[in-house]
């Protein structure tokens, strides 16, 4: 007796795999479509089914050394509900060939949604697949995709987009939440549930959610202030000495700090204690981390002296704002609360 041929999986993603690939990018979507497909942890594809498909037989190399290999060729993109291109670095030569841009484009022309990962976006934007949508960069990547595609706009203060059959997002743990996403919409919330409780995930963020790490303006024509802005943002937590900076960027630290004073009409020690204050801050209304533990995050070894500079610059101090959030209920919120896109004047974003 013939066995019945197999239902197909309620939900099938193919996989795209850039050279020098994000690995945690992929491994958290696929994770979350492998613990959604069965029961328990048995990972049979039953209810979800992932295809790693390529134009070349030789295994992909993540940016972090490991190989993947291939499960299959290009086949008709229709078997598929979602196509996931996984970007990663992107000056490290070519990331996909010419055949794997084809396949998107047919992709596209047949209705399928595609979903950039990470850097996956500027794939999708240079096989022309983003005119006029959306798109969802990280932060840290901004500069480089308007450099890259100055007709576009990009978003890059929220953990998703979805425009239509486009989705994007920047990478890192928002991966988690896009993942979730589509699976409670093909599946259910209880499944979807189910995965990030299995991946000891907190509770889904929706794509409107603010990225973590906004980035400073962009507005700067000196590359030297540009640059040193983008490692004052990179360190936050562990806050660099401004003649570190300066032996980084070639310069000394009075030419640095002249020009500070020149572009921004501010001392870069002054400027960066700001930035890490007014990140404080967004972490003060978007989170529940103790004050110490914002206190540390934002780089200061020290509550008191956290607090003392909190409060110079916002006229409040962090345990005022807390005692105030918590008669929000009965008063309505006295202060209002800070926006990522705040967080040290004009944004990157605004």
């Amino acid at each position: 007796m013939e066995s019945a041929t197999p239902a197909r999986p309620r939900l099938s993603v193919g996989f795209i795999l850039a050279e020098n690939f994000t690995l945690s990018a992929f491994s958290l979507f696929v994770d979350q479509l492998r613990l959604a497909a069965d029961e328990g942890d048995l990972s049979r594809p039953i209810n979800c089914q992932w295809t790693i498909m390529g134009s070349r037989s030789e295994p992909v190399r993540a940016s972090c050394g490991v190989t993947v290999s291939r499960t299959s060729g290009f086949v008709d993109p229709r078997r598929f509900d979602y196509i996931a291109v996984v970007g990663g670095i992107l000056h490290a030569g070519k990331q996909v060939d010419e055949a794997t841009m084809d396949y998107l484009r047919q992709a596209a022309r047949a209705g399928v949604p595609l979903v950039g990962l990470c850097t996956g976006s500027f794939i999708l934007a240079r096989a022309g697949l983003m005119t006029g949508r959306r798109v969802c960069v990280n932060w840290y990547h901004y500069q480089d995709f308007l450099d890259e595609f100055p007709h576009h706009v990009p978003v890059a203060d929220r953990l998703f987009v979805v425009d239509g059959d486009r989705i994007t997002c920047p990478g890192g743990g928002s991966v988690g939440d896009l993942a979730s996403w589509i699976v409670e919409r093909s599946l259910g919330r209880a499944v979807a549930q189910k995965s990030r409780q299995i991946l000891v995930l907190d509770q889904a963020r929706p794509g409107n959610a603010s990225q973590p790490h906004p980035p400073l303006v962009d507005t700067i024509a000196d590359e030297r202030v540009r640059r040193a802005l983008l490692l004052m943002e990179q360190h936050l937590a562990d806050p660099l000495l401004i003649a570190d900076i300066a032996v980084r960027l070639q310069l000394s630290t009075r030419q640095l700090e002249r020009l500070f004073q020149n572009v921004l009409g501010m001392r870069p020690a002054a400027f960066y204690r700001a930035l890490r204050l007014k990140y404080a801050r967004w972490l003060l209304d978007n989170t529940d981390r103790s004050v110490t533990d914002i206190a540390l995050e934002a780089g200061f070894a020290d509550c008191a002296h956290f607090s003392r500079h909190f409060k110079a610059l916002h006229g409040f101090s962090p345990s005022d704002r807390r005692a105030r959030e918590a008669r929000a209920e009965t008063d309505g919120p006295a202060v209002p609360p800070v926006s990522a896109i705040e967080l040290a004047g004009p944004r990157l974003f605004g």
